[in-house]
């Protein structure tokens, strides 16, 4: 074990708030949860963290000074047979802190460092942190629910469920999958926000699905069946006669299921009748001479006319 001021970087006249001081800078330097995966970091942390709790006791750190105990706080020869006990040992051996003679301990500092964490003897236990990412799903993958791999802080990779009917802006919660604890503490959380794309034909409203279908004008005037595409493949759907545009035709149970009941919403299809893009001379005569012998006003039934 190294010497403990070398370890801090002060000198053995530094007084008890240039020990604090050097210790509070390099603990926010060092912390593992501001170093993932730095394993040297981690061990200097753990002996700056050793370095501070002897020479944070007034008795250890003058013991040490006197050479009675080594870096570690070891007895470094017994006297008479028995260690000389180096706290202040009470009737049943209930340890009382000296503290640091202005009443600061480690626990001070780890409080104000990291929101509360504490050091105790050396050992300093911390509850790793939590991480957050961002995940992008595909339409179909929320919808219909796929396994995404992630890769974590620590470079390892994670396939993660999501769950069918999942949303933009719905955060799932790995437990455990966050930054490792110190000192032999439970790791972090790790926090996936999901961030849906959009598809280039399907739109959703809770666990309906919404599709606009173009039509024939044939289609639409004489009905017959069309291949629909849903969320679960495609479906032969008939298109009644004398369809209009923005008829909307409903699949029951074709939506997103509900993971607790079960149950799917539907799928909605609204119709839209499309001319060919080369509007020919035969179609165009067709029309204008049906027109002037049925003539109606589509508006009027509208309530525009």
């Amino acid at each position: 074990m190294k010497d403990p001021y070398q370890v801090l970087g002060v000198s053995k006249t530094a007084s008890a708030e240039d020990i604090k001081r050097a210790y509070r800078k390099l603990a926010k330097e060092l912390h593992p949860d501001l170093n993932p995966g730095n394993t040297k970091s981690a061990d200097r942390f753990g002996e700056v963290s050793q370095a501070y709790d002897l020479l944070s006791d007034a008795d250890k750190r003058k013991r040490f000074d006197a050479g009675e105990i080594d870096a570690k706080g070891q007895e470094t020869a017994p006297r008479g047979g028995f260690y000389r006990a180096y706290t202040d040992a009470g009737p049943r051996g209930k340890y009382h802190s000296q503290g640091f003679g202005d009443g600061i301990s480690p626990d001070d500092i780890f409080a104000d460092l990291f929101g509360g964490g504490r050091a105790r003897r050396g050992t300093v236990r911390q509850k790793g942190a939590d991480v957050s990412y961002s995940v992008k799903v595909g339409f179909l993958e929320a919808a219909l629910g796929a396994k995404k791999r992630i890769q974590l802080a620590d470079g390892k990779t994670l396939d993660v469920n999501i769950p069918a009917g999942s949303e933009t802006g719905q955060t799932l919660r790995l437990k455990g999958q966050g930054m490792p604890g110190v000192g032999g503490a439970i790791a972090g959380d790790a926090y996936v926000e999901l961030n849906v794309e959009e598809h280039p034909y399907f739109t959703r409203q809770g666990r309906d699905i919404y599709l606009d279908l173009p039509i024939t004008l044939g289609e639409a005037v004489s009905g017959g069946s069309v291949s629909v595409p849903t969320i679960h493949g495609k479906l032969s759907v008939r298109i009644p006669a004398g369809s209009n545009s923005g008829k909307v035709l409903r699949l029951k149970g074709k939506g997103i299921a509900d993971r607790k009941s079960g149950s799917a919403g539907d799928h909605y299809v609204k119709l839209k009748i499309q001319l060919p893009d080369t509007l020919d001379e035969e179609l165009r005569s067709f029309v204008e001479d049906w027109s002037k012998a049925h003539p109606y006003d589509p508006r009027i039934k509208a309530g525009l006319g």
